[in-house]
């Protein structure tokens, strides 16, 4: 279990990550009342959000941002596997921070987030959501950099207002696109349909089918979720897985290639530098 803790401009930033071969409970507290925005990174824990004799349960973490008020009486449980790793972000401040905060976050606090400014229970959650890629790549970055000292601090300034910057705009874009309950359920839906099978995914018309829906609703739903069109979206998770792959597990150029479903290594690599702004051969 790694877990960082950074003072920075009025937030306080918790960086968690946690593997292991058999199973634990990992449970944290704050103490004393946040409000907060967790973004959850690679890995799939499981969460338990417990108050009041109450239970919260998430069971699909990967990518979802949660933003929350919470004070000293709020247990979050993490549940992690073999299977189930944890990589969590949170970003919290205090009530009494709010006006001290740069870049007028502290007023887009109070017009999105207005429920957690001024909470009327131990726990109250903000919405929830799933990241668009530029936000997981950023999420990403803060558990790979290998920076030290003053230049890592340099480094989580600006990626913290980066990362902020695209979730507030993700809230302004959900305000103007509502999408009723059971819209968003067939929507996520089709997220765990692509990423179950990213080598041999099913056509549009296939997935459309699958969740109940047709392509058009698909397309156009899909994208006000998650901020880019249903193939571009599952590109950014081939490449991202392929970037795993090649970093972490130490697989050939070629292999991670087909792993996630191409064919020809030049496309795969001109795709590969596009998204990331180098080569395969330079991860």
């Amino acid at each position: 279990m790694n877990r960082e803790i950074i003072d920075i401009n009025d937030y306080t930033i918790l960086l968690e990550e946690a593997s292991t071969e058999n199973s634990l409970i990992d449970s944290c507290f704050f103490d004393e009342p946040v409000i907060a925005i967790a973004f959850y990174g690679a890995g799939d824990v499981g969460l338990n959000v417990k108050f009041n004799g109450k239970v919260k349960e998430f069971h699909h973490t990967k990518g979802m941002v949660l933003s929350f008020y919470a004070d000293n009486m709020v247990e979050f449980e993490h549940h992690v596997s073999k299977l189930k790793s944890l990589q969590c972000l949170v970003i919290a401040t205090t009530i009494r921070n709010i006006d001290k905060l740069p870049n007028d976050e502290g007023q887009f606090l109070e017009q999105f987030l207005y429920q957690l400014i001024h909470p009327n229970d131990h726990y109250v959650e903000g919405p929830v959501f799933n990241m668009s890629p530029e936000m997981f790549q950023l999420v990403e970055q803060f558990f790979s950099n290998t920076y030290e000292g003053k230049i890592k601090m340099m480094f989580y300034k600006s990626h913290i207002t980066a990362l902020l910057s695209h979730y507030f705009g993700q809230l302004a874009k959900q305000q103007n696109t509502k999408l009723d309950t059971s819209q968003i359920e067939k929507i996520n839906l089709a997220q765990e349909i692509l990423l179950s099978d990213l080598e041999n995914p099913p056509s549009l018309t296939e997935l459309a089918n699958r969740i109940g829906t047709n392509t058009n609703k698909l397309k156009i739903e899909f994208k006000a979720q998650f901020g880019v069109p249903v193939f571009k979206y599952l590109q950014n998770e081939r490449l991202k897985k392929a970037y795993s792959l090649i970093k972490n597990e130490q697989k050939t150029i070629q292999e991670a290639a087909w792993v996630v479903g191409y064919d020809s290594l030049g496309s795969f690599s001109n795709a590969f530098e596009k998204k990331f702004g180098y080569r395969p051969s330079q991860v």
